[in-house]
C-alpha cells in the first residue's frame, strides 16, 4: 500500500480532500479504495457548476468488479473536473493521490473540513477494517 500523503483529509468511505488554500478543495478516492475496486473502467463526474453536499454521492467509479458511489467530503460548487479520466479512468489506479484526482470544489462551509479524518486516523481505520 502506498504512503498516505500528510496534507489530505479523509471520509471513512475512502474519499480524500486536499485543501488548496484558495477556498478550493480537490477531491479523489484513496489508494486503498482503488485497490479494493481493482481496474477502473469508467468514471462519472459531476459537471462544472454543479453543487455537491458533504456526505452525498457526487460521482461514480466503475471497475470490472463493481460500481461505487463517491461521496463528497465537503459542500460547495464544482469549479473543475478531471476530464482526462473519461478516456483514461485507470489513472486513478496508477496515481490515486496525484493525477487521479476527480474534481475541485469551491467550498461553501470550511467547518466541514474539521469533521474529516487526518492521515493517521484514516490509517488506523484501514488497520481496523483489515482485522
Amino acid at each position: 500500500m502506498s504512503e498516505i500523503p500528510g496534507d489530505l483529509k479523509f471520509l471513512k468511505s475512502h474519499e480524500w480532500a486536499r485543501v488548496e488554500g484558495n477556498g478550493r478543495v480537490t477531491v479523489g478516492i484513496s489508494d486503498h479504495a482503488q485497490g479494493l475496486l481493482g481496474d477502473l473502467v469508467y468514471v462519472e463526474l459531476p459537471g462544472v457548476g454543479d453543487t455537491v453536499t458533504a456526505g452525498n454521492a457526487s460521482a461514480v467509479v466503475e471497475s470490472v468488479k463493481a460500481a461505487s458511489d463517491v461521496y463528497s467530503p465537503v459542500s460547495g460548487t464544482v469549479v473543475e473536473v478531471n476530464d482526462g479520466l473519461t478516456d483514461k479512468p485507470e489513472t486513478i489506479n496508477e496515481d490515486a493521490y496525484g493525477d487521479g484526482w476527480l474534481y475541485v470544489v469551491e467550498i461553501s462551509n470550511p467547518e466541514e473540513l474539521e469533521d474529516l479524518l487526518g492521515p493517521d486516523e484514516y490509517a488506523e481505520q484501514m488497520d481496523e477494517e483489515e482485522d
